[in-house]
This record gives structure tokens, C-alpha cells and sequence, in this order.
């Protein structure tokens, strides 16, 4: 990273987007520098008196004054809870990039398959954004996205703009319709969405976030679909602490989360008892 390990950039709240009742995504503007990241890769976001903790990077990797996380709040939340409690105009400080990303680069002239779960979209956006700023890169691009209810979906907008545009293919579906939802589209888990795909299973690369008990099944899914294990990439959660590698939280045997990760092939993590149990 260009920036020191361990010395917060300040960043101005320019804007905040209720995605949720739970998850709001702030757009945070640098004061002086510039951010260049790579799309995967997280940050690590501090309040003054609260502490700091770690979030990907949502936004496109086009744009190096400003980024946008996308934040859960948990009720005891030490920084998520204050995070959701700022205004437009009040300050945090940004450590990062940090983490390795997703090599799009390595994937061009194949097929992408994205599929994110819940809020496991945000880990997805920057790569899905790179990927229609560079759409003659690759060959067909798929959106496979599933939440609980269609309440829950995250970036709404972004959904209706990629369901009608003719670069990628969006499919959603939500596990249930509550009765508030004005939903008529698919009901079931994400692993349904699979059952009318065509997939070029030799040509094609998986990039795969959501909660930990999704993932045996969409696996099972693409290799259902021929997609190789050498080809589905996972960006993982983790209880991090410092970002660099120091403090040992994240460990999963010999491999630190957020030096060796967040993403991850799936050969290279699919034996290892962290990640089965979930980190």
C-alpha cells in the first residue's frame, strides 16, 4: 500500500444511503490523498473514541477520491453502531487498502460468474463495477445475488440498473416474501438460481461471498455447472484486529486473512477447519 501501515488518512462523510433498516453505505471523501485500491481489497475505518474495524471496499476502483463502504449495524456494535450515528460532514480515518483482491486481470477472455448472498454483496460491487468499466474484457458476466427478504436487498438501484443493462446478467431472489414486500419475483435460496444457467464450466471463473453456510452448497453447485475448484474465488470474514498481520486474530492455520486473503482460491482454503466452521 502507498499509504503507511499503521497512519489513518482522514476522510469527510460526503454522503450517507439507507440501503436497509440495518445497513447504510457512506461515501467517504479523502481530505488530501489519493486511494487507489484493487477491486476485493478492504479498508480499516476508525472513530475518534470508538476504536476502528474492517470493511471492503464497495466502490469502483475508477475513482481514487472517495470510497464507499457499505456498514451492518450491530447492537453492540463498538464501531458499527457510532459509524451508523454520524452526519454528512463529520470525519473518520481510513487505513488501508489492505488485503490482495480478486485478480480480474487473470480472468480475461472467460466467463464470470459472481455469486454474493445477504451482504456479501458490498465485498462483490467494486469487482462487478471494474468489470463493466472493462466489459470487452471478458465474456458473459452473471449476477447471481439472494437475501432473506427483498427488504434486505442492498443497492436497489444498482439491481434495477443491471437487471436492464445488456453487459451483465442479474438474477435475484429472496428466501421468503414478507407480507410488506411488493415482490414478485424469484422466491428461494440462491442455490435455485443455478437450475437455468448455462454455464461454460471450462471457461468459466466463480467469485463467491455470503454467510458461511451457503457456501458447501453453491460450491456443490458449480461443480454441478463444471466449474473447476481451482476457479471459484472466496472473499473471507474474519475477526480482524490490526490489518497487517500482527495481532493473529485472523489466522486459519498458516495463512492470515488479511495478508494472504481476503480472497481466497478454493483449493487453497477448502480443507482447512476455519473456513468449513466459518471464521
Amino acid at each position: 500500500m502507498a499509504h503507511d501501515d499503521y497512519i489513518p488518512m482522514h476522510a469527510r462523510v460526503e454522503e450517507i444511503t439507507d440501503e436497509t433498516p440495518t445497513e447504510k453505505t457512506f461515501t467517504l471523501k479523502f481530505v488530501q490523498d489519493e486511494f487507489h485500491f484493487r477491486p476485493g481489497q478492504f479498508c480499516m475505518i476508525s472513530i475518534l473514541g470508538a476504536g476502528e474495524a474492517p470493511f471492503c471496499i464497495a466502490s469502483s476502483p475508477a475513482q481514487t477520491d472517495a470510497i464507499q463502504v457499505t456498514v451492518r449495524r450491530y447492537a453492540q456494535g463498538t464501531v458499527t453502531s457510532p459509524l451508523h450515528g454520524l452526519q454528512v460532514g463529520d470525519y473518520v480515518g481510513v487505513r488501508g487498502p489492505m488485503g490482495n483482491g480478486f485478480p480480474l486481470e487473470e480472468f480475461t477472455g472467460r466467463d464470470i460468474l459472481v455469486v454474493a448472498g445477504g451482504i456479501g454483496l458490498p465485498a462483490v460491487r467494486a469487482s462487478i463495477l471494474y468489470l463493466l468499466d472493462h466489459r470487452s474484457d471478458y465474456r458473459e458476466v452473471t449476477l447471481l445475488y439472494g437475501a432473506r427478504t427483498a427488504a434486505d436487498r442492498v443497492y436497489k438501484d444498482d439491481l434495477v440498473r443491471w437487471e436492464q443493462s445488456p453487459d451483465i446478467v442479474c438474477m435475484q431472489t429472496v428466501d421468503m416474501k414478507a407480507e410488506a414486500d411488493d415482490w414478485d419475483g424469484h422466491v428461494g435460496l440462491i442455490t435455485t438460481l443455478f437450475e437455468p444457467l448455462e454455464v461454460d464450466g471450462p471457461q468459466t471463473t466463480a467469485i463467491i461471498v455470503g454467510p458461511a453456510v451457503m457456501y458447501p452448497f453453491v460450491v456443490a453447485e458449480c461443480r454441478q455447472k463444471g466449474i473447476t475448484d481451482e476457479d471459484m474465488y472466496f472473499s473471507l470474514e474474519a475477526h480482524m484486529k490490526c490489518g497487517v498481520g500482527k495481532c493473529g486474530h485472523c489466522t486459519m492455520k498458516d495463512k492470515y486473512v488479511c495478508l494472504d486473503g481476503p480472497v481466497f482460491r478454493y483449493d487453497e482454503i477448502r480443507d482447512l477447519e476455519e473456513f468449513r466452521s466459518g471464521i
